[in-house]
This record gives structure tokens, C-alpha cells and sequence, in this order.
């Protein structure tokens, strides 16, 4: 079996797999445009829901070795807010490893479907990290400081905040001149859904009541945060990840801190550990898989980077199809 006969082929996206810089598949299936029947192509740009986050740890990190920023610095002191009853002591470690305990705006162990938040808060007033502190300001902690690993989006809205703060720039132009243009990532931003740019694809959610698709627009934030939004492109992903690993974004030894354990207990196996804004895969063979991910209505995406073999992956579909399915074929067929 050659690589591409063992994807699924009703898969619908973007599937770009490279072994030392060398490509083994790039492939594009699907429609960017379903009802003009526009493809996607390689060029085509998809949102990546949280798998933005990675990008906003590695800001962070940057901030930290600048020395403009301290693992150990609390929330209380970085970004000056009414907290309420939120703990001003938690620290920037914390929150990029999701141990702050700070309240989630979308807390996944609770809520299934990332559009209940929006049907009694207009989700196109969602333009900047700001704007999604009223679903959250007012909410207890969801545990002390430090207790324990729990996947948390505010924590990384915090994160794009306090990179807004040090820096006196809004976080995606930050992350845009000290991340995707030192990687040559051409395509990736963080755009509004109503002033897409060229090449950006729509995203689908299947209707089963009436048998079709609907877009995403009415299901997520207008413009991504800190938590994800980012419109990328797989090639896009493959750069950032070389950048990282040839230590053009920081320190070869930050790297290593980044893609090595740091909270959670690995109960699931495939989902594994956090670093910092990456997961990571136990490999008792070598060095450890890490990946990042995202998935909102209509969007999913996974990208995974085994370092003793030198393989990325990039998987994305606008039609939110199991990436995470496919992924694991490549480990068997792969590693």
C-alpha cells in the first residue's frame, strides 16, 4: 500500500506529510467553497482553531529569554485588570501548562459544542482578547493554582494579553513579525471572518435535520484570540515547524523545555503530556512525538513532529473530518 491509499478517501482538506525535507504526500481533497465548487488546494488557507496556541507559547517564550517576562511572574502583576475572584498570583508557567486553575470561558469538561457560547453572546463581538473577558471575569477559579493539569483556553487568552502588555503591539502582529515572517509562513494570520483575505477556505458544519452543510460563521469567535484562530497552510505548518527545531524562534535548549513534559499525567496515551502549547507523545524508543491540535464546528486540525525520524504532519479539514483518525494511520504505517 502506497501512503495516499490509506487515508480515508471521503477525507475532505489538506494532508502534507515531509521526511527530511522531503515530501511524501501532499494532497488536496475537498472544497474551499461548497456551493461553487471551488477545490482546496495546497495554497489554501484553513482555520486551526487552538492549535493556535503553540504559537502563542512560543511568544511567550521569546518574551522569557528577552528577559521581559518571567516564568514565575503573576497575572496580578503582568496585566492590569479587576480580577475579582481570580488568583492575581497565578503565574505565566502555569498558564502556559494549564495549571493556572483560572476560570475557562469554554470549559471542555462541561460544554460539548464550542457554539453554546454564543447563543446569548453575539459571537462577532469577539475581535480581541479582551472582548472575551466577560465570559469569564466574573466566574470563581475552577481550582487552586498549581493542583492539577486541566485544558484551559482562557489561560492562553491571558498569555496573548500579557504578550499585548510587554510588547505594546497586538499579539497576531507580534506573532506575525517575530513568528510567521521569520519562518516564511506567507499565509498564516489571524484574520475577521467578514474581511477574509484570498485563499481562505469556508468551513462546514453538517446539518443532519436537512441533510446539508451551514458555515461556521455564526459558531466561533470573528477573529481568533489567543486561544486559536489562526488561518494557516499546511506548508505553512511544515515551516514553523523547521524554524522551531533550527532554533530561529528560540534557543535549541527553550526548544528542548518546549517539547518536553511539563503538566498532565499521560492516562491517555495518545493524548499524552504538555509542554508548553504542544502535547507530547511518550516514545520509549527516542525522543518523545509532539503535536499540537484544534477543533471547532466545522474545523479540525492536527499536526504532529517526530524528531527521531524527521517527519511532519499536517492534517486539516474545513468540513471538521477526523483528522485524528487519519493520524494514526501514519504512526502505524511511519514510525
Amino acid at each position: 500500500m502506497n501512503i495516499q491509499e490509506m487515508f480515508d478517501s471521503n477525507f475532505r482538506g489538506n494532508i502534507y506529510i515531509v521526511q527530511n525535507n522531503e515530501v511524501l504526500l501532499e494532497q488536496s481533497s475537498g472544497f474551499a467553497d461548497l456551493p461553487n465548487e471551488i477545490p482546496n488546494t495546497p495554497e489554501t488557507r484553513f482555520a486551526s482553531a487552538s492549535a493556535g496556541k503553540i504559537f502563542v507559547a512560543v511568544g511567550i517564550l521569546q518574551l522569557i529569554e528577552q528577559g521581559k517576562v518571567k516564568f514565575d511572574d503573576t497575572i496580578g502583576k503582568l496585566v492590569d485588570i479587576e480580577w475579582k475572584d481570580i488568583d492575581r498570583d497565578v503565574t505565566v508557567r502555569q498558564l502556559l501548562t494549564h495549571t493556572s486553575g483560572v476560570p475557562d470561558y469554554f470549559d471542555e469538561s462541561v460544554m460539548d459544542e464550542y457554539e453554546e457560547l454564543w447563543i446569548d453572546f453575539p459571537n462577532y463581538k469577539i475581535r480581541r482578547n479582551s472582548d472575551l473577558l466577560p465570559l469569564m471575569i466574573d466566574k470563581p477559579m475552577m481550582y487552586p493554582k498549581g493542583e492539577k493539569f486541566q485544558y484551559n483556553n482562557s489561560g492562553y487568552v491571558l498569555l496573548a494579553m500579557i504578550i499585548e502588555k510587554v510588547t505594546g503591539m497586538d499579539f497576531d502582529e507580534y506573532l506575525k513579525a517575530n513568528i510567521f515572517d521569520v519562518c516564511g509562513m506567507e499565509s498564516t494570520g489571524y484574520f475577521e471572518l467578514d474581511r477574509l483575505p484570498a485563499r481562505c477556505a469556508n468551513h462546514y458544519i453538517y446539518c443532519a435535520d436537512t441533510n446539508d452543510y451551514r458555515t461556521n460563521i455564526f459558531s466561533v469567535d470573528a477573529k481568533g484570540t489567543g486561544a486559536g484562530g489562526a488561518f494557516i497552510t499546511v506548508r505553512d505548518i511544515v515551516n514553523f515547524w523547521i524554524g522551531l527545531s533550527e532554533g530561529k524562534l528560540i534557543s535549541k535548549a527553550m526548544v528542548s523545555d518546549m517539547l518536553s513534559k511539563q503538566s498532565g499525567d499521560g492516562a491517555d496515551k495518545e493524548e499524552g503530556y504538555y509542554g508548553y502549547g504542544v502535547w507530547i507523545i511518550d516514545n520509549p524508543d527516542g525522543m518523545d512525538f509532539a503535536y499540537f491540535q484544534g477543533c471547532d464546528p466545522g474545523v479540525s486540525f492536527i499536526s504532529e513532529y517526530n524528531r527521531d525520524k524527521g517527519i511532519i504532519s499536517v492534517l486539516v479539514s474545513n468540513y471538521g473530518d477526523n483528522v485524528w483518525a487519519e493520524m494514526r494511520k501514519i504512526r502505524e504505517m511511519l514510525y
